[in-house]
């Protein structure tokens, strides 16, 4: 039996798993960006703390996540009431629910591989284009974030196979 023998239902499972990962990535992809860059080049206070609730979910046990985001993005939690009545977006029990754990699952492997590409990135590139008139922004979109696009990709492609991958913290947010 071949790959191409599955039956429709099977297929739909495919085509669900696809599209979870996809938009867990996705949705990771924005604030992962700017957490790794805020971690990679920001000086503030709690910046451990924030370095150690990123990578929160690869420490805790799936199930341990699935119900912490149960509690607060299921119905009666205080981020999914609010969402719910304001918005009518509703996250558990729902494929969303499913992406929404797939995304905070694959979250600190995405933000590790950007990180590691930004710390790796010349300074004196950003700061020679700051010299000849380029604001922060600028800088950011023309010279760094090009040079760390092969970190974004890693970032993403690790996400996405994690979210392929992952049950544990789904099953208990969504089933």
């Amino acid at each position: 039996m071949s790959w191409l023998d599955l039956t429709p239902d099977e297929w739909n499972a495919v085509r669900l798993s696809l599209k979870v990962a996809t938009w867990a990535m996705v949705a990771s992809l924005p604030p992962g960006i700017l957490i790794a860059l805020a971690l990679a080049r920001g000086r503030f206070w709690g910046k451990s703390v924030l370095n150690g609730i990123v990578h929160l979910p690869l420490v805790l046990p799936p199930v341990v996540t699935g119900y912490l985001l149960l509690l607060g993005f299921g119905r009666r939690g205080p981020i999914g009431a609010f969402l719910a009545e304001h918005f009518g977006i509703v996250f558990s029990f729902r494929w969303t629910g499913a992406a929404l754990a797939c995304a905070v699952m694959g979250f600190p492997l995405l933000v590790r591989a950007i990180r590691l590409s930004i710390e790796a990135v010349d300074r004196k590139l950003e700061a020679a284009a700051g010299t000849l008139g380029a604001n922060p922004l600028w800088v950011f979109a023309t010279i760094t974030l090009p040079l760390t696009l092969p970190g974004i990709i890693a970032g993403m492609v690790l996400c996405f196979a994690k979210a392929m991958g992952e049950f544990g913290a789904t099953i208990t947010f969504v089933a």
